[in-house]
C-alpha cells in the first residue's frame, strides 16, 4: 500500500465510511478506490483519471488534494491534449470580421419582414381605435328632449328602497329595518396537553446502542442533530440504514438538522460523534463512542392514561 492510499485510508476509517459509501457519494467504482489505497495506478483508465480521481477521494473525506498530492509527489501528471490545443490555435485565427460577414446577411434578411408586419399592425390598430363623428347615440336625445322639471325623484325609504305614493295623495314613509343575525357560538375544543417527553438507553443491538423515547398521544417528539465540524452523518426513517433516507453526506460546523420522530422510528449514524450533538426535545443522548450508531424507539404506550381521566361529573380525576 503507498503512503498516499494509507492516508487516505485513515482518513475514511476515521470518518466511519466503508468504499461502498465512499463509491455512492464520489460515483467512482469501489474497485478504482481500492486501487487507489493500494497505489495500483495501472488499474485506472488513464493518468488523468488518476489525478482526478484522488482529488474526489480526498474531498469527499476531508482531505485537502493539494497539500495530499504535494505530500506524495509520486502521483502520475495528467498528459497534455496537443490535438486539441492545435484545434483552439485554428480557431482562434479567425478574425471577428469574418465571423460578422457570415451573421450580417441572416440578420438583414429578417430585419425587414419584422419591419414591414409591424408598420402594417400599428397603421390597423390605428384605424380600428377611431371613432365616427356622426355617430350620435339616440338615448342621449331622448334624454335631452325630456323636461327636466316634470321629472320627479323616487323618495328613497330610511334603510333602502323605494316608497310608493299612498292612493289619497299624501306621501307615506316607510322604514326598512333590518333583523340583527346572531352566528351561533362556537363550543371550544380544548387541544390535548403535551406531556413530558422521557429518554432511556434501552438495550445494544451489535454497534446499535438503541434508546426508548417514551411521550404521550398527541406529543410531538423532535431530533435535532447540531454540527461543530466535519463529521459524516447518515439519518434514516426506520430501524435501519435499509429505511427512507434523509440525511447523508458531510456536516459543518454550523448545521443544524431537525426530524419528527414517529412510530417507525428514527436511525442515526455519525463518523465523528464529538462533532455532533444530538438531542430529543432538548435531552441530549450518546452511546460515548468516537464513531456512533443510534436507533431511537417511539413509545406512547403511557398515552392511555392520559385519556380517560374524566369522571361522569366533568371533573378531572386524581387517582385519589
Amino acid at each position: 500500500m503507498s503512503e498516499l492510499g494509507r492516508h487516505l485510508k485513515e482518513a475514511r476509517l476515521q470518518k466511519g465510511m466503508s468504499l461502498d459509501d465512499v463509491q455512492e457519494v464520489t460515483k467512482i467504482r469501489k474497485k478504482y478506490l481500492e486501487a487507489i489505497e493500494a497505489g495500483d495506478y495501472k488499474v485506472l483508465p488513464g493518468s488523468f483519471y488518476v489525478r482526478a480521481f484522488i482529488k474526489t477521494y480526498a474531498e469527499a473525506v476531508g482531505v485537502n488534494p493539494d497539500e495530499l498530492m504535494e505530500e506524495h509527489g509520486n502521483v502520475p501528471a495528467a498528459p497534455v491534449d496537443t490535438t486539441m490545443e492545435t484545434v483552439i490555435q485554428k480557431r482562434s485565427r479567425r478574425t471577428e470580421t469574418e465571423r460578422n460577414a457570415k451573421w450580417l446577411p441572416t440578420v438583414l434578411m429578417w430585419t425587414f419582414p419584422v419591419l414591414i408586419i409591424a408598420v402594417i399592425y400599428w397603421y390597423a390598430s390605428s384605424n380600428m381605435n377611431k371613432s365616427d363623428p356622426e355617430t350620435v347615440d339616440s338615448s342621449n336625445v331622448t334624454n335631452e328632449q325630456q323636461d327636466p322639471s316634470k321629472i320627479q325623484p323616487s323618495p328613497t325609504a330610511v334603510g333602502g328602497g323605494i316608497v310608493s305614493n299612498s292612493p289619497s295623495g299624501g306621501d307615506s314613509t316607510a322604514t326598512a329595518t333590518a333583523s340583527p343575525t346572531i352566528a351561533p357560538t362556537a363550543t371550544p375544543v380544548p387541544s390535548p396537553t403535551a406531556g413530558p417527553v422521557t429518554v432511556t438507553e434501552d438495550r445494544k443491538s451489535g454497534k446499535t446502542t438503541i434508546f426508548k423515547v417514551t411521550a404521550s398521544s398527541g406529543t410531538p417528539v423532535e431530533v435535532k442533530i447540531a454540527a461543530t465540524g466535519t463529521s459524516w452523518l447518515e439519518v434514516y426513517k426506520g430501524e435501519n440504514s435499509k429505511g427512507e433516507k434523509l440525511s447523508f453526506g458531510n456536516t459543518a460546523a454550523g448545521d443544524s438538522l431537525s426530524f419528527p420522530l414517529g412510530a417507525e422510528g428514527l436511525y442515526i449514524k455519525s463518523g465523528y460523534s464529538p462533532a455532533t450533538t444530538i438531542t430529543v426535545n432538548g435531552q441530549e443522548i450518546t452511546d460515548g463512542k468516537t464513531s456512533s450508531r443510534l436507533l431511537l424507539e417511539l413509545d406512547s404506550g403511557a398515552s392511555g392514561g392520559a385519556e380517560g381521566t374524566e369522571n361522569p361529573a366533568g371533573n378531572e380525576n386524581t387517582g385519589e
